[in-house]
């Protein structure tokens, strides 16, 4: 599966670089950090097709009917693989998914060298909303303390020249940011040691509400404790947490999702064990991980979007593989 996502990464990166001059050992690299990322994306398909491919070991070794002459049954055998579903679930959270969150940040700062994003930033620290945008041969640092609705509250920015040397400072209790064309109001604007105040000053720029409250949609590129801290940050700023709590819920949520994936997998084979086709099996799996893939993504795009509570958006899908696999589990020592 590494060597899959791999190949996808360097044919991603190789069209994305195609008018850039750089070096193939530079995609290369890009594509081994982007990797484990994907990879953590995927791990509940590739527990499911790892536990066919152990169950369809065992049928052809016979090695189950061993099993049951030696009084382990089949429900112990689901016991014992869930457990170890379950420890690696942990193992992954807490230590593969800081891991590969780390690559995709390192990721993500190579490959900003040669993208225009550097002209458009913005960040949510402990200091409040930073902006940094660059439009009209001017280039402007703001930074605020709140987001309320559309207005961007206790405001100072500093207006540069292309060589970043000042050309003014405005000070602003409230902006109002609807549109890309900002309306500060009441600006008290800085030139030297002297100052004006303006009921109305208009200023472009490349933000609005609207792209302001989706800044930060890659979170995984942080590790779990710089997860945590964007969401104190954000509360700080009054900022929407959908997001931020939603990945912090699949996290949690991971290693349940890895158990009845597993269980799931284990519970089928079960009840095909005497069809003789591999393919089948395997083909058989797959499609059942598409189905679980758009059913989770389906609740999951439902949460962020606030149509339903983010823990019926992360859970609902569990609980219908629980009930699932509550269903498929009966008499399943006597398959």
């Amino acid at each position: 599966m590494l060597s899959l996502v791999f190949i996808l990464n360097v044919l991603s990166e190789l069209e994305f670089f195609k008018d850039i001059d750089v070096g193939i050992d530079f995609t290369l690299l890009l594509s081994l950090l982007n990797s484990p990322s994907m990879i953590f994306e995927m791990f509940p398909f590739i527990f499911l097709l790892t536990t066919q491919f152990f169950f369809i070991k065992l049928f052809n070794n016979n090695e189950l009917e061993v099993f049951k002459y030696s009084g382990l049954k089949n429900s112990s055998i689901l016991i014992i693989i869930s457990f170890l579903s379950l420890i690696m679930g942990i193992i992954i959270i807490t230590v593969y998914y800081n891991f590969s969150a780390n690559l995709k940040n390192f990721y993500l700062e190579k490959k900003s060298q040669y993208t225009t994003d550097g002209k458009y930033l913005a960040v949510v620290t402990k200091n409040g909303l930073w902006i940094k945008d660059e439009i009209d041969d001017k280039i402007y640092v703001i930074n605020s303390t709140e987001i309320r609705d559309n207005f961007l509250i206790d405001n100072f920015i500093t207006e540069f020249n292309k060589n970043y040397e000042v050309i003014r400072n405005v000070q602003s209790k409230k902006i109002d940011i609807s549109k890309k064309q900002w309306i500060i109001s009441n600006a008290k604007i800085y030139n030297d040691n002297d100052y004006e105040i303006k009921e109305v000053l208009k200023i472009n720029t490349n933000f609005n509400y609207k792209r302001i409250t989706t800044l930060y949609s890659n979170l995984s590129s942080l590790n779990f404790f710089q997860i945590i801290e964007l969401k104190n940050n954000y509360k700080k700023l009054n900022y929407s947490l959908t997001e931020v709590n939603m990945q912090i819920l699949k996290i949690i949520a991971f290693p349940l999702y890895l158990v009845l994936i597993t269980i799931l997998s284990a519970l089928i084979m079960f009840k095909i064990k005497r069809l003789d086709t591999t393919t089948f099996k395997i083909s058989l799996g797959l499609f059942i991980s598409v189905i679980i893939y758009y059913i989770n993504n389906f609740f999951l795009v439902m949460g962020n979007t606030e149509r339903i509570p983010l823990i019926f958006a992360i859970f609902t899908p569990l609980v219908i593989l629980g009930l699932f696999n509550t269903f498929m589990i009966y008499k399943i020592n006597e398959k």
